[in-house]
């Protein structure tokens, strides 16, 4: 598995491929190479600024000549009129980068503001707000780093660093007991120290989940009440994790009902981007 820092490389690298390609002809060819000057980043709507370390990268891989001086940090709560921060060097080099830049951070920063307001609904409760797979592909890392910064917490960060036994992975398998057996006897077989969750549907599956020693039971599509009986029945044995349809408006009641989880696809497949702009100055 590469680094996250490699993966972000990686990223950059197929950005610049598709934005500038073989060179931006606007700016080649209206603006000279010496050409020296300043850019700020203008903050146009209030949310949490996310992405200025990937800023940083960005800058850099394509010209490390630039100079770029930091105002609001990662995480900080930015409002219109703030700058976030100035780049300042070569004028085609700065005009070649906005784009790839404002992408990035725009949408970590919708992502990030997005996830206080979910995480913010749960105050006063133990229960931490959940990212899901449900991203854009090539941009994970980036999206789980916003949901993280934003003050909530990531899941697996894809199929190779936990085992999350979903409905169909039980019924191939022939049963959750089957199916948990047989993913501590893959652990054992290639020496992986992976935490098992397991999503369930029912009380007997739940039951069933409780015996086979996993240590989390995702509860898949269960109302409230429901949630509220099986946070009871399992009484602390296990994590506890609610997914399926909450939404911020029901968030609260599923949160008050004791689960340690809740997963929201939303944090990353349909958030707005927080707006933005990097303007000569």
């Amino acid at each position: 598995m590469k680094s996250r820092d490699e993966l972000i490389d990686d990223l950059l690298t197929l950005a610049f491929a598709e934005d500038v390609g073989d060179g931006d002809a606007t700016t080649l060819s209206t603006i000279p190479a010496e050409a020296r000057g300043k850019q700020r980043l203008i903050i146009k709507e209030e949310g949490i600024l996310a992405g200025v370390d990937v800023a940083r990268m960005v800058f850099k891989k394509f010209d490390p000549e630039l100079k770029m001086t930091v105002f609001i940090e990662d995480g900080a709560h930015a409002k219109p009129g703030d700058v976030a921060f100035e780049v300042e060097g070569s004028v085609r080099s700065l005009l070649q980068t906005e784009r790839t830049m404002l992408n990035i951070m725009q949408r970590m920063s919708g992502i990030a503001t997005t996830t206080a307001k979910y995480q913010s609904r749960l105050e006063g409760l133990k229960t931490k707000v959940l990212d899901t797979r449900k991203t854009t592909p090539g941009m994970r890392m980036l999206e789980k780093e916003a949901v993280k910064i934003g003050g909530g917490c990531n899941h697996r960060i894809g199929l190779f660093d936990m085992i999350l036994i979903k409905d169909n992975h039980v019924d191939f398998a022939g049963g959750i007991t089957q199916a948990v057996n047989a993913a501590k006897e893959y652990c054992k077989k290639n020496g992986k120290d992976l935490k098992i969750e397991v999503e369930v549907r029912n009380t007997p599956e739940i039951e069933e989940a409780l015996a086979a020693g996993v240590d989390r039971i995702m509860l898949d599509n269960f109302t409230p009440e429901r949630t509220r009986e099986a946070v009871k029945l399992i009484n602390g044995r296990t994590e506890v994790e609610s997914s399926g349809g909450i939404t911020i408006d029901t968030l609260r009641q599923y949160g008050e009902c004791g689960v340690d989880f809740i997963s929201v696809g939303a944090l990353t497949h349909s958030v707005k981007g927080l707006d933005m702009s990097f303007k000569a100055c």
